[in-house]
């Protein structure tokens, strides 16, 4: 599957059953997002790996690659397309070591320092924030525009921005040659899942976003 991370969608579970879950992440798919990381922080590995097979089916039919977040164990079990690896978590190149050239791995760098080990050790994308606060359980420190503008400068590779991202809101990075936006609220916890999506997507369009 190509790499493309123009509209970058993360999950969060929180509050919703699996039924409706899934069928989110469907509407999701089917308006528009072009790859989908499955975010799970609380899960029994058990657990996280049987929503993992699930949310496989549908990124399959759809032609999108999924990535896990953090755990390589479960994206090896599953056969997802790659991982996404945070600075606490395995190195990027051990990950690669592991995982083989053909994976997807993506790295979380706040810094032009961060982003350049990241590149050099291999990863093929950089989530980069977060630009605004974010709602999310994972902890986050702000990342202004102006480094997100360094780190595109400094690596050959895409740069997505992250963080408290949404359609009102991403004209703040107009300018920054980025490939993509990260959004997990903005979708997540849309009315219309599909809708949202297609909106944000159009909407990063008409800002030359991506």
């Amino acid at each position: 599957m190509k790499l493309d991370t123009s509209l970058y969608f993360i999950t969060d579970s929180t509050g919703f059953s699996e039924e409706e879950f899934l069928r989110r992440i469907e509407a999701a798919l089917r308006g528009g997002v072009t790859l989908l990381q499955l975010r799970e922080k609380d899960k029994t590995t058990r657990e996280y790996l049987e929503l993992a097979r699930k949310v496989h089916v549908l990124t399959k039919r759809y032609g999108v690659p999924l990535i896990i977040d953090d755990r390589l164990d479960i994206a090896m079990a599953i056969g997802a397309e790659g991982v996404h690896l945070g600075q606490s978590d395995l190195p990027i190149d051990l990950a690669r070591k592991i995982l083989g050239p053909d994976k997807i791995i993506g790295a979380t760098a706040k810094t032009v320092p961060q982003a350049l080990e990241a590149y050099q050790q291999g990863a093929d994308y950089l989530g980069v924030g977060a630009i605004y606060p974010t709602t999310t359980k994972v902890k986050t420190v702000l990342t202004s525009t102006d480094t997100l503008r360094d780190i595109c400068a400094a690596v050959p590779i895409p740069v997505n921005a992250i963080g408290g991202l949404n359609r009102d809101n991403i004209d703040v990075l107009s300018g920054i040659p980025i490939a993509g936006i990260c959004v997990v609220s903005a979708i997540m916890k849309a009315e219309d899942p599909q809708q949202a999506t297609a909106e944000l997507k159009a909407r990063a369009q008409e800002l030359g976003l991506i």
